[in-house]
């Protein structure tokens, strides 16, 4: 914490401009040693948050004109000392100035030392550190506005506030025990079984909005399964609008699982176009439909795609049995040919799994509970359905629409444990009233909840776990 670090904050690529940053107690005096400003100034006379233009010197050579940013603590990212400087974004110059930096004092930063600064220094707290990150490796546009939530510090409100009524009560308890002549229990255990409830709620709320939050975040695992030739991949250029899979009349052309990623209204599809899915004895095409079961087990999404002009066979049975219903979409596709597939025929199949007994398939076809998977009519190759597709994957997953309303939505897995943690323990504080339990017993579970909660916006975490989260960011972050 006491070094003067420097990194390339910008991407290693030629682009227009690149920055170095650099951060820490010596800053202003490393960066004036190889700075000459156009003015004649030294750096440590110029006035914080000013830009100057000038050159970067190496001894007596110029390395390249730039221009100079200057940030005194502790108003800064980092609450340091920090100066970026500006140069021309060719990838050697970037790492030509940089050395030069290095040379004259700095030592180069660890991967996300700058945001673990501003941690460290009380800038900004854990979930603010993560929300960094994931604004950086956002996908769309819904997983942007979550991590901008995040920023703006409403999840460290909410858990702030969690923890200020947590600790109020544990405060209360402790007083009571000390000074039993002057602060009563009388009515306590009603106050403290309400707050509790509304304290579960709360957390039970935030949790329930963690499986949205990956989705958003990370994306949703969809698989694309179907006999060969069925036209799982004519769908998934369809998805991508443009030819990324090769397609044939040929069955098992694709003999290996083809992963690609898609923006489809807002959402991220992670789609895994596998082998097609058949009895078969050639080698290859083997090691495929074993890679597709694998990566079903994995997915958030199977969408089922069925030729719809061919009769269905044992391979069609053995596929099903494969399925979640839950996660299954199934696709009736090359509706432009004769279909000679209904959806009937294929809920007859999925009833059977649910339900062994022949004579009860077709009554059971007309129960409106039964839980079957959804069902689209698509022709992948003259591009329709994909509207219907989408809508249904949008209500399936999001309930029709990706709208937030600045509703905090957890999307780190991290934080998801802890919430947990802390969502039994308040739960063993609400067992322990029931069973009239001493005091102290709630008083032990209550700082359970309160510690867990403060491992989520970083007042209750050790070094390991600090250095583990920041480890993940890039160089100059």
């Amino acid at each position: 914490m006491t070094d003067t670090i420097a990194a390339i904050a910008t991407a290693l690529s030629p682009s227009g401009i690149g920055i170095i940053r650099v951060s820490g107690e010596e800053a202003f005096k490393v960066v004036n040693r190889i700075f000459k400003a156009k003015s004649g100034k030294s750096i440590l006379e110029m006035q914080s948050h000013t830009v100057h233009y000038g050159h970067i010197y190496d001894g007596d050579e110029i390395i390249d004109e730039v221009m100079v940013l200057l940030m005194k603590a502790p108003n800064s990212f980092t609450m340091e000392d920090t100066v970026e400087i500006d140069c021309h974004g060719g990838v050697y110059v970037m790492n030509r100035i940089l050395q030069t930096v290095l040379k004259n004092g700095a030592r180069l930063s660890e991967p996300g030392e700058f945001t673990k600064r501003a941690f460290l220094n009380g800038r900004i707290d854990l979930t603010k550190a993560e929300a960094i990150m994931d604004l950086i490796q956002s996908k769309n546009e819904a997983a942007r506005k979550n991590s901008m939530i995040h920023l703006k510090g409403d999840l460290y409100r909410k858990i702030k506030t969690l923890r200020e009524d947590i600790i109020y009560e544990i405060a209360f308890i402790e007083s009571a025990l000390d000074d039993p002549e002057h602060i009563s229990l009388d009515g306590f255990h009603e106050r403290l079984s309400n707050k509790a409830l509304n304290i579960i709620k709360e957390i039970e709320k935030l949790l329930s909005s963690a499986d949205n939050g990956r989705l958003i975040k990370e994306g949703i695992n969809t698989v694309i399964v179907g006999k060969p030739n069925a036209g799982k991949s004519s769908f998934l250029n369809l998805l991508l609008g443009e030819d990324r899979a090769i397609v044939t009349d040929i069955a098992g052309t694709t003999r290996d699982t083809l992963e690609e990623s898609v923006y489809l209204d807002g959402m991220t599809l992670n789609l895994i176009d596998t082998a097609g899915i058949r009895d078969t004895e050639d080698v290859v095409e083997k090691i495929g439909v074993n890679k597709a079961k694998e990566a079903l087990e994995k997915a958030d999404l199977m969408v089922y795609i069925i030729d719809s002009s061919v009769s269905l066979d044992n391979n069609d049975r053995n596929i099903i049995e494969l399925l979640d219903i839950s996660k299954t979409v199934i696709l009736l596709n090359k509706s432009d040919l004769n279909m000679v597939v209904s959806e009937d025929d294929i809920k007859k199949i999925f009833v059977k799994k649910l339900n062994s007994s022949e004579s009860d398939v077709n009554e059971l076809l007309n129960i409106e509970e039964i839980n079957l998977p959804d069902f689209i009519t698509i022709s992948a190759k003259e591009k329709e359905g994909l509207d219907v597709f989408t809508s249904l994957i949008k209500e399936k997953f999001f309930k029709g629409e990706l709208s937030f309303d600045d509703e905090v939505t957890i999307s780190s897995m991290r934080q998801k444990e802890a919430l947990s943690s802390a969502l039994h323990s308040m739960k063993m504080v609400q067992q322990s009233l029931e069973d009239d339990m001493p005091e102290d017993f709630y008083s032990i579970d209550l700082m359970n909840a309160y510690a867990c909660l403060g491992e989520i916006i970083g007042e209750e975490v050790g070094e390991d776990l600090v250095n583990e989260i920041f480890s993940k960011f890039c160089m100059g972050k």
